[in-house]
């Protein structure tokens, strides 16, 4: 049997390390926990028996989830960053329309421990990672950024303390043939706090969520965000990457069970 390495940040009620602007649709996730004494209420209603004639009277369990699917770890759709992608000549795809393999192939994992927070990734950082594994990109990788930024969650920090993918970075593997990268960060781009000062700094909309919007629509690719535990996994290439999203009609991203796939064999 292969090794399985869950590689997933868990979508949990109240999360601190969720965002809390825009309040209608970016606030931490809420989980309605229903017990079983409220299934064997549902079991009396539904068919008419008595909860005495349930085993150990308790019925079933049920759960509510009130999150974006932006929320822990997720698969980011084309649709996300753009309407229209390849400089607006197609219609982008939303995560219920994007092929499957999309999401699962050979993983690849850049080590980006040594950059600070809210500093670029750029293409020089990304070969020289690669150079570092002695590994050449090959078409549809899925290239994973181990920053370690995941171990700040559950504190507020986990918002702003990683660095960020430049569009130039993203822009480097994609011209080798990968159409989807992760990282273990909030986001792939810079801290939003960060987006937001350069912003106001230099007055330049286009420091504003680059490889999201600019990027997505210009090219054909997709995000896998707030992944974790890149660091368990024992070798940098020479593994299978799962990250399948639910198939949620018409939406832009989904949740995923992020895995890394470990053969002796291979």
């Amino acid at each position: 049997m292969p090794t399985l390495i869950d590689l997933t940040t868990p979508l949990e009620n109240g999360a601190l390390s969720e965002p809390t602007f825009a309040p209608e649709f970016h606030s931490p996730p809420r989980i309605d926990y229903f017990s079983h004494e409220r299934g064997a209420e549902e079991c009396e209603t539904l068919f008419g028996c008595s909860r005495d004639e349930l085993p150990n009277g308790l019925g079933w369990s049920v759960e509510v989830v009130h999150a974006i699917v932006h929320t822990a770890t997720h698969c980011d759709a084309p649709w996300h960053y753009s309407p229209v992608t390849d400089g607006g000549k197609t219609r982008s795809m939303t995560i219920d329309e994007v092929p499957l393999d999309w999401y699962y192939g050979p993983g690849v994992i850049l080590d980006m421990t040594h950059k600070g927070p809210e500093e670029p990734i750029e293409p020089d950082d990304v070969q020289k990672a690669l150079d570092a594994i002695e590994y050449e990109v090959k078409e549809h990788d899925i290239v994973l950024f181990r920053t370690d930024g995941y171990k700040l969650w559950g504190k507020q920090a986990y918002l702003t303390h990683f660095p960020g993918m430049t569009k130039a970075g993203a822009e480097y593997l994609i011209d080798r043939g990968v159409r989807v990268m992760g990282v273990d960060a909030y986001n792939f781009d810079m801290p939003f706090a960060t987006q937001k000062r350069l912003y106001q700094e230099t007055g330049d909309a286009s420091v504003i969520e680059p490889c999201h919007m600019a990027l997505g629509f210009e090219r054909n690719y997709a995000h896998i965000e707030k992944l974790a535990n890149l660091d368990k996994v024992p070798r940098p290439y020479g593994f299978t990457f799962s990250a399948l999203p639910l198939k949620i009609t018409g939406a832009s991203g989904a949740w995923c069970r992020a895995v890394a796939i470990l053969d002796d064999a291979e």
